[in-house]
């Protein structure tokens, strides 16, 4: 958004671009390195085009191991900028024309949220909108904290404005975004104001669609599933992070919660939301996770029975305490345990989706399908990729009988 007002379009063909941002994640060390592999190939660029503007922004750039590597080995760069710092590009790439050195503006510290910068969206019918930025729960394997900042919520009245102008554009489908929504509001010093009394707010708006990631299991409130039984416009669908089902671990974690708090939590879910989907985040091979630990986690996953996972081996990350972690477990029993668990992940992802076969489920249309024009496919409220055959249009809102199921999605004819 910020690119189209000074004048830039986009373009396809990166080689024929004038100017090019790599926004970059920092929670992963593969998707680092992604990065300097993409780095190395801009390089080409820089030298066939003298006037060829390159610049890194994201997490990556909030780390000062990294800016230094990037320093030292890639003098091409034209620019580094900081996640606290985006409403500067306009000056930044005006330096960057400008100089002959690498412009490097990262702040350490974060300030108030700026609201009202311009974007760009991608889809007419789902939209993101950021209701707070930051983390500070620090747990000891997370790089987030040290490069997205602490809590800072956006006020009630610039996220519901938000919101009302994007139902008037006619988007069907919102979800409420935050690092952990659960902590809107705690930075408020003037009024008490939770996540849950936003939720009905903005349910209020009367958007037909309404989401919310990521929730983290420490600021949990079952008044959040009270709110979403109110109000049939927020989708039944919970994504609820546990990372590990063994105690110990979530200790050295620093995610200090009981096994039997989390299952509370699901079962009052459950009990209240009788077709909710439920999904959650894993590590595997945390330093020196014991066979017993991760079998521990394996009994959690059976007994929730989740309809997803995101599932990772732990990934070591420079400036978080797990780093200095003594960790004796070979890579080999690390993937075999990945291995391990994404086979229950499969298994009860296609057990729950085979549960729909011969139920109605309201579908939002997205289109065809980009495997089979014929067939139509779009998502139930459940977050679950519906294929089906029918007439619809995308933005429909169409009723369609699930006739089979596979492990990643479910198959009908609209009613």
């Amino acid at each position: 958004g910020i690119c189209e007002i000074l004048g830039y379009t986009w373009i396809d063909d990166i080689y024929q671009a004038d100017l090019v941002i790599l926004n970059t994640c920092a929670v992963r060390e593969n998707a680092e390195e992604k990065v300097f592999g993409e780095i190395g190939m801009l390089k080409k660029i820089k030298y066939r085009n003298p006037n060829f503007i390159f610049g890194i922004a994201g997490c990556m750039a909030q780390e000062e191991v990294v800016v230094k590597r990037i320093l030292t080995t890639h003098e091409h760069i034209d620019f580094i900028l900081g996640t606290h710092n985006i409403f500067r590009l306009p000056q930044i790439i005006e330096q960057a024309i400008l100089s002959k050195e690498t412009i490097v503006e990262i702040w350490n510290k974060e300030g108030d949220v700026i609201e009202n910068l311009p974007s760009v969206r991608d889809s007419k019918l789902k939209a993101w909108v950021n209701i707070m930025y930051g983390c500070d729960k620090f747990c000891t394997y997370c790089i987030v904290p040290y490069t997205r900042g602490k809590v800072r919520s956006r006020l009630k009245e610039d996220i519901i404005k938000e919101v009302e102008e994007l139902v008037v554009q006619g988007y069907k489908d919102i979800t409420l975004l935050g690092q952990n929504v659960n902590s809107y509001g705690c930075d408020f010093k003037d009024k008490n104001y939770k996540f849950w009394d936003l939720l009905e707010d903005v349910a209020k708006t009367g958007v037909p669609r309404l989401r919310f990631t990521t929730s983290n299991p420490f600021d949990w409130n079952n008044k959040i599933i009270d709110v979403m039984v109110k109000y049939q416009n927020i989708m039944p669908f919970i994504h609820l992070p546990v990372q590990s089902g063994d105690e110990d671990i979530l200790l050295r974690m620093n995610r200090k919660m009981k096994i039997s708090d989390y299952l509370n939590y699901i079962n009052y879910i459950k009990q209240n939301i009788p077709q909710v989907a439920i999904s959650t985040d894993l590590i595997v091979g945390f330093p020196n996770e014991s066979n017993e630990q991760f079998e521990n986690t394996l009994k959690l996953y059976e007994e929730v029975q989740y309809d997803n996972a995101y599932t990772f081996i732990y990934s070591k990350r420079d400036g978080t305490p797990a780093v200095n972690f003594p960790d004796e477990i070979s890579i080999e029993t690390k993937k075999q345990r990945l291995q391990k668990l994404n086979e229950v992940v499969q298994k009860y992802s296609k057990l729950n989706n085979e549960k729909y076969i011969g139920l109605e489920l309201e579908v939002l249309v997205e289109g065809p399908s980009k495997t089979n024009p014929d067939v139509l496919t779009g998502y139930s409220p459940q977050q679950k990729v519906v294929n089906f055959t029918g007439h619809a249009q995308a933005g429909d809102l169409v009723k369609v009988k699930i006739m089979s199921a596979s492990r990643f999605s479910l198959n009908g004819k609209q009613v």
